[in-house]
């Protein structure tokens, strides 16, 4: 079966107003009001797909929005008024089929950070899983990491093909388009033009420069062991969050943490079950119905937020969640650098005291 094919620049917005007639199709896209500053959003006839720069949100919200209705219900009581009262539950409607078309591949990345939450273990999320079913991701190799990238110290890089299903690697006169899954094959076998051998060998040249343009960057990929070692070091933590507003914009923009609540909204009779993002970092997220909250101050809670990514998940899955693409420090407000306080808890001398 065909798994490559190459798509020039100028056929790129045919083949998109084509994708967006069989599914909802999101890119990364200028906004009309602030061009300066790039999101994903739905694709529409004659929108210039910007895959230069990293869009300001993450996609993850295509797969877990940031508020979606689990099920609907009604309650009521049979005709006896003795009876106990019922309840009439309506799921939600099924997801459309989408297309996510141009991320970067630390965003598809992240992707597998929320399988491993949401698809692996005893218990599946069949919200998720609706959404995942019906999804495909195309990636888009980038030239290589810029001063906020971090990708290739969480064992990616540039180029990694980790929760995609098509790779896209620009060449000179276009995209060379590699399928990666059986879902990747179904859209490339309908593309018309293999690439010529000259396109894959500059596909190829492109692919091992951007892998390769990580290599020396320090890893953080062994940090569970400083973490423990730094874990009952109070005044550690005190001196690398202290200028923190714990206003959640890092939790909120990364594509990799999937923390949420669930909340019964009621009217009358009826109501609707909501599942809505939540963020580690908020005062509320660990405090109990008799008031305690066993994480009261803001260094308890961005030592779980870095213990999370850098410890628990690693040495349960084998990786960190966090894919490195330096959202947390191009839009946290007080330009905190969760990089370099993951470095300062494997420092041997303890200057923090």
């Amino acid at each position: 079966m065909k798994s490559a094919s190459f798509v020039s620049s100028a056929d790129l917005s045919g083949l998109l107003v084509r994708l967006a007639e069989k599914a909802e199709l999101w890119v990364p896209a200028p906004e009309d009001t602030a061009p300066h500053r790039v999101t994903f959003r739905p694709f529409q006839a004659g929108m210039d797909l910007d895959g230069h720069r990293l869009p300001v949100t993450s996609p993850k919200k295509l797969l877990f929005p940031q508020g979606e209705e689990l099920l609907r219900f009604r309650t009521g009581r049979s005709s006896c008024e003795a009876a106990m009262e019922t309840v009439l539950l309506e799921e939600s409607a099924d997801p459309r089929p989408t297309i996510l078309f141009g991320c970067r591949p630390c965003d598809a990345r992240g992707f597998v950070v929320f399988d491993r939450a949401f698809l692996q273990g005893p218990f599946v999320d069949p919200y998720y899983k609706a959404r995942r079913d019906k999804n495909l991701v195309v990636s888009m190799v980038c030239p290589g990491p810029d001063a906020a990238c971090f990708c290739g110290a969480v064992g990616s890089h540039p180029a990694d093909t980790q929760g995609s299903d098509v790779q896209m690697i620009p060449v000179s006169e276009g995209y060379v388009l590699h399928a990666l899954t059986e879902k990747g094959q179904e859209l490339v076998r309908h593309l018309e033009n293999a690439p010529s051998q000259a396109q894959e060998q500059e596909a190829r040249h492109v692919w091992e420069s951007a892998r390769r343009s990580v290599e020396n960057v320090v890893s953080l990929m062994d940090s569970a062991p400083h973490f423990r070692k730094r874990f009952a070091d109070a005044a550690f933590w005190r001196l690398h969050t202290e200028r923190c507003f714990s206003c959640g914009v890092c939790t909120f923009l990364c594509p990799t943490c999937y923390c949420f609540t669930i909340t019964d909204e009621t009217d009358g009779v009826q109501g609707q079950r909501l599942r809505s993002w939540d963020a580690c970092m908020f005062h509320h997220f660990t405090q109990e119905a008799s008031g305690h909250n066993p994480r009261p101050t803001k260094a308890e809670r961005f030592r779980n937020r870095v213990g999370h990514k850098f410890s628990y998940f690693a040495e349960k899955h084998g990786h960190p969640a966090c894919c490195g693409c330096g959202r947390c420090l191009r839009h946290c407000p007080v330009a905190m650098d969760i990089r370099a306080i993951v470095r300062a808890m494997g420092e041997t001398e303890d200057v923090h005291a």
